[in-house]
């Protein structure tokens, strides 16, 4: 992979474009929930302001309606939030299409590209727009690498300089690490509700891994899969054939996806409803599946021990209650208190990683969960494909 990188660009006197990924959590009141995202950015931007440069910065937040300004998802946390960080004024500029006073040295928050109408899109007229305002736009949002749109693809087309920033460059190195050159043996840990939206990704992860770990509501199509049943839980029957077709190319390739022995259980899905342990073979009718049991999960801290490159995507149960943590919990601490490199992608797994307190003994935690998923997947990523083609044309013109 040829990318042009931050550092290959003399900034100094330029007006700089930095797209970043701020879509971060905003409770009722206004206040960011986790900053995970915007103290990632910071190595970023602290360059480009030490280099010289006038800095603009680009960041999508939620999904307001294109084209109408909406309160509600305003960049103005994110401003404050910048602002105490960096220890400088962070000025929110809400009309910034048409051009903005930025001197070297300054930093300014354009606010949410999504209220420009064609964003989505990829506009060209809107892309074009967004190129005129600067000299180099710097590609550092990895979490929005997937989406083709307006600030994330279609302004590298046309603005006259084009770099991969350095948060988007360690993203890709990580990944590749995890995915590309893994140490043996590699342990893949795939949660969510539905198999059908990561499908793709487990028939990928197949492929490379030598054991394969399903959770939450994918894990009890397999468990349907394996002939037990799993009562009134969330699962879809009509992939029970595609995950037993998944469980025996597994074995034949000397891998395994392990089914629980014992799990969580419940009547009904409530943040108060009473957890039981029992056998897979004792789950009744009436009873949701919330989370693997203690065997089970000691079974997975074996293989998680064993392990020397853990790729980590999605939890075991609904950590989000208490009684239906442990099994997530646990595996959180086995990976933390292990020796292998671990990759670990997505909201949930962070938010169950910063539950649990050993963020710090992951070994690379990444701001993305689509774009993580897709190259997962072993797509490529839009933005890094237009990063390439501008890095050769600016390679030819030297």
């Amino acid at each position: 992979m040829t990318l042009t990188t931050m550092q290959d660009i003399a900034l100094a006197g330029k007006i700089v474009l930095i797209r970043e990924d701020f879509n971060v959590p905003i409770n009722e009141d206004g206040d960011i929930t986790n900053v995970a995202r915007i103290l990632a950015a910071l190595p970023t931007i602290k360059k480009a302001l030490a280099a010289g440069a006038a800095v603009m910065l680009l960041s999508h937040l939620g999904r307001p309606k294109e084209g109408l300004f909406d309160e509600k998802f305003s960049l103005k946390p994110v401003a404050a939030c910048l602002s105490d960080l960096l220890g400088r004024p962070v000025p929110l500029i809400k009309n910034w299409l048409d051009g903005v006073d930025v001197q070297p040295g300054q930093v300014v928050l354009c606010e949410n590209v999504r209220f420009n109408l064609g964003e989505k899109a990829n506009d060209e007229t809107l892309a074009k727009k967004m190129a005129a305002l600067g000299d180099v736009i710097v590609m550092d949002a990895f979490a929005a690498a997937h989406r083709p749109q307006a600030s994330t693809y279609g302004i590298a087309q046309y603005i006259p300089t084009v770099c991969a920033g350095p948060l988007l460059i360690d993203e890709l190195q990580s990944l590749a690490k995890g995915l590309e050159q893994p140490d043996k043996p590699l342990l893949a840990i795939v949660g969510g509700s539905k198999v059908s939206t990561k499908l793709a990704v487990l028939r990928n992860l197949l492929e490379e891994v030598d054991q394969l770990i399903v959770g939450g509501g994918i894990a009890n199509t397999f468990i349907a899969a394996a002939g037990f049943s799993v009562g009134k839980s969330l699962y879809e029957p009509d992939l029970v054939n595609e995950a037993k077709a998944l469980i025996i190319a597994a074995t034949r390739k000397g891998a395994k996806i392990p089914i629980p022995t014992d799990v969580v259980v419940a009547t009904s899905f409530d943040k108060n409803a009473l957890a039981t342990v029992k056998p897979i073979e004792n789950v009744t009718e009436d009873e949701l599946i919330l989370d693997v049991g203690p065997e089970t999960s000691n079974a997975y801290a074996k293989l998680v021990a064993q392990a020397k490159t853990i790729i980590w995507n999605g939890p075991l149960g609904v950590f989000e209650f208490p009684q239906f943590a442990k099994g997530t919990e646990s595996l959180a601490r086995a990976i933390a208190d292990g020796n292998a490199f671990s990759l670990a992608g997505g909201g949930d797994t962070i938010a169950a990683i910063d539950q649990v307190g050993v963020r710090e003994s992951i070994s690379y935690i990444s701001t993305g969960g689509g774009a993580f998923l897709n190259v997962a997947e072993g797509k490529a990523l839009p933005t890094v494909t237009i990063l390439e083609q501008r890095a050769n044309e600016q390679m030819s013109y030297e």
